[in-house]
């Protein structure tokens, strides 16, 4: 059963992302049936890592500055340690972050990928997981951290490590299916 279907997902990245982190949910919600889009500050490829290696690049579907996220219904994040650095401070994807809060729509991170929610300012308050080396970041930011696979708070969904990846894939799938969440708020 394609629970997506009709449903359009943003994967938002720049250079760095760690790669199963953005292929392996990519794949789990195209296979339930949704249409997924990579959108970048970059208007060609990004770069994917494998930990310290740099492997293979992924077409850019829309460039950020002309990607609409009222055409979206959900997010997705990724992790590694370059993209959501580089993410973070940009003014236009922390904006198109805080839309998607605005909008009650569900999103999605993981691994360090939730750094950039921290710059969005949209997580105080809010249960996350993340990788544990950006644990005491999100607390200083006010979320409540907790080391889980999987956390969801409202429509918010966090993982630790592409070892949580089983776990991740099955509830931002279900977290996306439920659409707007009215407790998804900035």
């Amino acid at each position: 059963m394609e629970k997506l279907h009709e449903k359009r997902i943003a994967i938002l990245t720049e250079d760095g992302f760690e790669e199963v982190e953005l292929t392996s949910p990519k794949e789990a919600l195209e296979k339930a049936g949704a249409q997924v889009d990579i959108i970048s500050p970059k208007d060609d490829v990004v770069r994917a890592k494998k930990g310290d290696d740099w492997t293979g690049t992924y077409d850019v579907d829309y460039v950020l500055s002309d990607a609409d996220p009222s055409l979206y219904d959900g997010l997705l994040i990724p992790g590694g340690v370059i993209n959501p650095d580089k993410l973070r401070t940009n003014d236009q994807a922390l904006e198109f972050v805080r839309s998607f809060f605005q909008a009650g729509k569900p999103v999605a991170a993981i691994c360090h990928g939730p750094q950039v929610l921290i710059d969005a300012e949209v997580i105080e308050g809010r249960k996350i997981t993340s990788v544990a080396a950006i644990k005491n970041d999100l607390i200083n930011a006010g979320a409540v951290w907790e080391d889980s696979a999987v956390v969801t708070d409202q429509g918010l969904v966090t993982s630790r490590t592409p070892e949580d990846l089983p776990a991740f894939n099955a509830k931002i799938v279900e977290e996306f299916a439920e659409g707007k969440h009215r407790g998804q708020h900035v």
